[in-house]
């Protein structure tokens, strides 16, 4: 076919647009069979004989900032992005209210003090009242003791009629009179001792309403502390949840904070070698932003259930889609190294291993920047 193009022939000749066809259905075969090849050589090598991998995302501890009283927002101290350590203040509640409540609180403590004070007086005065009639006891005493014996006399001269029987009579009205008298005292002595015991009570609550003050103003001064919420533990505050003048509910999201130093991987391996891996084994992390470095981790979780089938199977076949979630922690002290550089959401590869004789082969080996 002179003049005629490769592509013209391949527009107007129908042998041509066959044979077209057929090139990329081979071509394609031909990159599958090469993929293969390839895969199956890695696999051959035996390099990662020992080891599990499992794909997963970096995770940080996340922690929410809340009031646990309800009220208005009056400042935020920190700004999203911002470093914090434990203890600093992020943010600020109003306190108006609980102030006033304190202020009250106060008083009823300073009246609390008053009606001790009082109570005590009243014990005091009872005090006296009981001494008093005691000495009224002891006066009723001696008049009785006289009056006996002058009745005592009486009688005997009386009997020889040295004395009218007037005499004798009034005497023994004497005797009788003394002995009313001496109940008498005796008994002012029991009711001063009881008024005793009531002012003391008193005292008792008086006392006990003092101690009810002072817990309430502990109690309303532990809410004013609270109000000003403070970082729990060292972290960066990821976002505000709430904004200056808004009013949030008993319990509210106001800051949301991470921990960068407590970072982990968590990824999925099947049951067959869920059984392999000790906590506390050594494990590798590469993410797929940052393939070249290859960063230490160690396994702290190892999910005692297994995942993604049914919790009874029955085959064996369906025994091999059992998943175990396992969690692989990076060190605390590396982190805080590179915390400006830590990226929680990050996806990547965990690699495990499994058998404790089996060498990291080099492509795994530690080379994060110090």
């Amino acid at each position: 076919m002179p003049g005629r193009t490769l592509a013209a022939c391949a527009v107007h000749c129908p042998d041509m647009k066959s044979f077209s066809r057929k090139s990329v259905v081979v071509l394609a075969l031909l990159a599958l069979a090469a993929g293969y090849y390839a895969w199956t050589a890695l696999r051959k090598d035996g390099s990662l004989d020992g080891f599990a991998s499992g794909n997963g995302r970096i995770e940080a501890t996340e922690i929410d900032v809340a009031t646990r009283l309800g009220g208005r927002v009056e400042a935020i101290l920190v700004a999203e992005g911002e470093f914090v350590k434990a203890g600093q203040p992020l943010a600020r509640m109003q306190v108006d209210t609980l102030q006033a409540q304190r202020n009250e609180a106060l008083a009823a403590r300073q009246q609390a003090l008053q009606s001790v004070a009082a109570a005590q007086a009243q014990v005091a005065l009872r005090e006296s009242d009981a001494l008093a009639a005691q000495a009224v006891v002891v006066q009723r005493e001696s008049e009785l003791d006289a009056a006996r014996r002058r009745l005592a006399r009486t009688e005997a001269l009386a009997g020889r009629g040295a004395l009218p029987a007037q005499q004798l009579d009034d005497d023994r009205a004497s005797v009788n009179g003394a002995q009313a008298g001496l109940a008498a005292a005796r008994a002012q002595v029991r009711a001063a001792q009881a008024a005793i015991a009531a002012a003391r009570a008193q005292v008792t609550g008086a006392q006990s309403a003092v101690t009810a003050t002072e817990a309430t103003i502990a109690r309303i001064e532990a809410d004013i502390a609270d109000s000003q919420l403070v970082a729990p533990r060292d972290g960066r505050v990821q976002f505000r949840v709430a904004q200056p003048g808004e009013v949030v509910a008993a319990g509210g999201k106001v800051l949301n904070m991470v921990d960068l130093a407590d970072v982990s991987m968590a990824f999925f391996v099947p049951e067959t070698v869920a059984g392999r891996i000790a906590i506390g084994s050594e494990a590798r992390i590469v993410l797929d932003a940052a393939p070249q470095f290859v960063i230490p981790a160690r396994v702290s979780f190892v999910s005692a259930t297994a995942q993604f089938t049914p919790k009874t199977v029955e085959t064996a076949s369906e025994r091999q889609k059992l998943m175990f979630r396992v969690r692989a922690r990076i060190d605390r002290e590396l982190l805080l190294k590179h915390l400006e550089q830590v990226k929680t959401g990050l996806p990547g590869v965990a690699w495990v291993r499994i058998d404790q004789q089996a060498a990291w082969p080099e492509r795994l080996q530690v080379n994060v920047r110090p």
